[in-house]
């Protein structure tokens, strides 16, 4: 890199940023970033950097990012600020300096219609709702028209529609080669893209599933990189935890009873027998919510959870009620009292 290729060089009063955006003015905290990150990619040293707001930290790591000719694999915080890096940031940087690398944008599978899917949904008929049925409607026109099926950037169907989980993929229910649509499929053409790209966008949620894949050994998302940059690293540690502990949600639950009532009616007999144990399950969920919004902050610790009397009765009657008269259980015993899982 010569000195006129230089971070500091470029992002200079005279540089082509303050040709290429109105209003442009040098900010030495910039600079200063953008010559440790340069810096740092060179020598492919770690690098943490506390900036405050305004001094154009996008600007200050997409600089040096792109000038370096490694791959880089950039995360964002949430899929608002990698949306904006990809389609606005990303191309600006790109023109002004006159590079002609290949950035990708990738999401979770969750993000990405499901052709399969879409289409078992309307011959199936079987929708949660009026509203899913008119969504899907919506859905199947837009999906002849959209280059990448990214429904998160579609906009017209809330994050909590009942219709999602009928049109997109889990690692589950995916059928991967053996798909009717296989040769169409978003996932898979998102996931070529980012083999492919000098730049992939990604975010904190994607980062750490390809970091827990790879643990685990059953594969990656992500191709290599050279360098990684986390940007809103401060949301970093929260989204690691949930790949890197063990949960259970509400909405997992949930799930579970809608799928166990789905795939019971094609069982002579099975809906009449889940369906009294799948609505207490439900209705336990409720007391439970109900008992943690009264008794208990937004967010803690299990153990301050489990120290609460009120909180810990509501979980300890959801485990006696599952034990009772439920399914393949002899006799309908009940689990020794004080036992929690």
């Amino acid at each position: 890199m010569t000195e006129n290729q230089s971070s500091s060089r470029l992002l200079a009063a005279d540089g082509p940023f303050a040709r290429a955006l109105d209003g442009f003015a040098p900010r030495e905290a910039q600079i200063q970033m953008a010559e440790a990150v340069e810096q740092a990619l060179t020598a492919g040293n770690s690098l943490v950097v506390e900036a405050g707001t305004g001094i154009g930290k996008t600007l200050a790591y997409l600089v040096p990012a792109l000038l370096s000719g490694e791959r880089v694999i950039i995360s964002t915080g949430t899929k608002t600020l990698q949306d904006q890096l990809f389609f606005r940031d990303l191309p600006l940087v790109r023109e002004a300096l006159g590079l002609s690398i290949r950035p990708a944008l990738l999401k979770g599978r969750a993000n990405y219609l499901c052709l399969h899917r879409m289409n078992t949904a309307r011959s199936d008929g079987r929708l949660p709702s009026r509203a899913a049925v008119s969504e899907l409607e919506s859905v199947m026109d837009w999906s002849a028209l959209t280059p990448d099926g990214d429904l998160s950037i579609y906009g017209e169907i809330t994050e909590d529609s009942g219709l999602l989980p009928f049109i997109t993929s889990t690692t589950e229910n995916c059928l991967g080669g053996e798909c009717p649509r296989f040769e169409e499929c978003f996932v898979a053409k998102a996931r070529r893209e980012a083999q492919d790209a000098d730049v992939v966008v990604v975010n904190h949620h994607l980062l750490f599933a390809d970091m827990a894949i790879k643990q685990s050994g059953f594969g990656e998302v992500l191709p290599g990189a050279s360098a990684f940059i986390i940007d809103e690293a401060h949301q970093a540690p929260e989204t690691a935890s949930r790949f890197f502990s063990l949960s259970l949600s509400s909405r997992q639950i949930q799930d579970l009873c809608r799928d166990l009532l789905a795939e019971s009616a094609e069982v002579p007999g099975a809906m009449g027998t889940l369906r009294e144990p799948v609505a207490d399950c439900l209705q336990k969920l409720k007391e439970i919510q109900l008992v943690l919004t009264e008794r208990m902050p937004e967010r803690g610790s299990w153990n301050e959870l489990v120290a609460n009397s009120a909180v810990r009765e509501a979980l300890q009657s959801a485990v006696d009620n599952a034990g009772k008269d439920s399914p393949g259980k002899a006799g309908g015993k009940r689990p020794r009292r004080g036992c929690m899982h």
